[in-house]
């Protein structure tokens, strides 16, 4: 089972990743003179400072859609981009694709001559060795979580002098979750179970889920009290014991062949009709643009999604 749940969830990353040059000012020159000045005032070096950093962010690469859509609203230009069916920003029509997250193309990487190479934790085990072994420069962005796509992004504020851009990101999102916290202040927690369905199979998404992350935010509470891993396999009839007020179903890779697949195992499947979600009519399918399987910017939007689904009488 253990060997099955790994596979499933390659498949998943490998589906749901492929879905998901430098700046061209010429300010080094007027930098230096500014440095130089000794009649500069504190205001004048800092906006220096970060002119410097404009002018060395480098030859970076981007490997997967969340972390290219982040780059964008850091104003951070790339050299190449993943391989994707999404739209990726216009800021990068034209660059190089430099393959699939979990599969990328080394030999076009190492011909761009990246000084860093962005992925994210999720995809340590399947790329570090290869980085590794290429003499490679790469970042591990970490968007398990919406606190951990907010610290990632500071972070990445903060060495590519676009800190004023990531806080405002972070700050837009922090504001969302004040305003939904308010909504959802004295409700009572429903309980939710999260399916996350590739072509022919579905697992159960814990809280250490990102969407399983984005239900807590919303005030839920997950079925599946197992915590330390992110996807456990699927038990019709334990999941019936849990009595969840909620079903959640993302559909991923191929979603409306997933979908199908839902809707055939709800209708053939009879131990489904005893749930109280299906009984009550409260299963939902989740947008694949909004919910993903790692944290991105459409998190503040999705949450938004998620009051309504939990909490009907607030939806709008």
């Amino acid at each position: 089972m253990k060997n099955k749940i790994s596979f499933l969830l390659s498949i998943i990353l490998l589906i749901v990743l492929t879905g998901c040059g430098t700046d061209g000012k010429s300010t080094a020159a007027d930098s230096q003179s500014s440095s130089a000045d000794t009649q500069t005032n504190t205001e004048e070096a800092d906006s220096n400072e970060e002119t410097d950093a404009l002018d060395t962010d480098g030859q970076i690469i981007s490997t997967t859609v969340a972390l290219t859509e982040i780059m964008d609203k850091l104003e951070l230009d790339l050299v190449g981009v993943p391989t994707s069916y999404k739209d990726l920003p216009e800021r990068y029509e034209g660059l190089p694709e430099v393959g699939l997250a979990m599969t990328p193309d080394m030999e076009l990487i190492r011909s761009l001559k990246p000084t860093d190479v962005l992925t994210v934790t999720t995809l340590t085990s399947y790329v570090e060795e290869t980085f590794t072994q290429t003499n490679t420069p790469a970042t591990y962005i970490d968007l398990e979580s919406v606190e951990g796509m907010n610290e990632s992004i500071l972070s990445l504020g903060e060495k590519y002098g676009r800190t004023q851009q990531a806080e405002e990101i972070v700050n837009n999102f922090e504001e969302k979750m004040t305003e939904i916290e308010a909504k959802v202040e004295g409700k009572e927690s429903p309980k939710v179970l999260i399916l996350l369905g590739v072509p022919g199979s579905y697992l159960v998404a814990t809280e250490d889920s990102y969407v399983g992350d984005l239900v807590r935010r919303a005030g839920g509470v997950n079925a599946i009290a197992q915590k330390g891993v992110e996807y456990v396999a699927a038990n019709t009839e334990n999941l019936q014991q849990s009595d969840a007020d909620v079903i959640l179903r993302m559909a991923h890779g191929m979603p409306e062949e997933v979908v199908e697949m839902f809707d055939k195992e709800f209708k053939e499947n009879d131990i489904w009709s005893h749930f109280k979600a299906v009984q009550e009519n409260r299963v939902y399918d989740l947008e694949e643009t909004l919910f993903g399987t790692t944290a991105n910017l459409a998190a503040a939007e999705a949450l938004e999604e998620l009051v309504g689904m939990l909490y009907p009488e607030l939806a709008e």
